[in-house]
């Protein structure tokens, strides 16, 4: 599949949800790439998954921002491959470092530097580790098996889809229940 067919796939999965996330964060390694960038070399040329670049391209369309969050030793061969698969311009933040923690240092950079609420933002991942960290922080967080693909794309909308409207149905709980309790405490003042 191409990437102009992925991508126009993906604008179709993308108008299926209301609600869709303010920033989407992927990890590289075997999430956009099927390799370890440490194991390679500047000087060879990297592949992305087949889906991966049609997907971006979608998000891109659709205006919402993407970043990059990923734990590796060797940030210049990942920015080199990120600059020869010409998707450098596609983040708006690019957190590649190695870190002891999980990947919640790279989150709490990407939330400073772009301001967006970790419960607006829908992150991809091959660890699972990572996606358990990062999910306690408020992030839809999704486990890819195999790279960041079609279905992923849909099942990680989903899930942000769920979870936005379990958020708006507890604000909704919590504002009834506290104007019911704010009301009736008016009523005996009023007594």
């Amino acid at each position: 599949m191409g990437d102009e067919k992925v991508k126009a796939e993906a604008l179709q999965i993308i108008g299926m949800f209301q609600v869709l996330p303010r920033l989407v964060v992927f990890d590289l390694d075997y999430t956009l790439w099927p390799f370890y960038c440490e194991c390679r070399s500047k000087r060879e040329m990297p592949s992305l998954y087949p889906h991966v670049k049609g997907i971006l391209h979608a998000f891109k369309e659709k205006g919402i921002d993407m970043a990059i969050a990923s734990r590796s030793p060797t940030a210049d061969i990942a920015k080199t491959f990120i600059e020869k698969l010409s998707i450098n311009s596609m983040f708006v933040a690019q957190e590649i470092f190695s870190s002891w923690t999980h990947k919640t240092d790279h989150f709490q950079r990407i939330h400073s530097r772009t301001g967006v609420p970790f419960n607006s933002m829908l992150f991809f991942d091959d660890e699972d580790r990572n996606i358990q960290a990062v999910s306690k922080m408020g992030v839809t967080s999704i486990l890819v098996g195999n790279g960041v693909n079609l279905g992923a794309l849909r099942q990680g909308l989903t899930e942000y889809s769920q979870n936005v409207n379990k958020i708006e149905k507890n604000k909704q709980r919590w504002r009834t229940k506290f104007s019911k309790s704010a009301s009736s405490t008016e009523e005996n003042d009023q007594k």
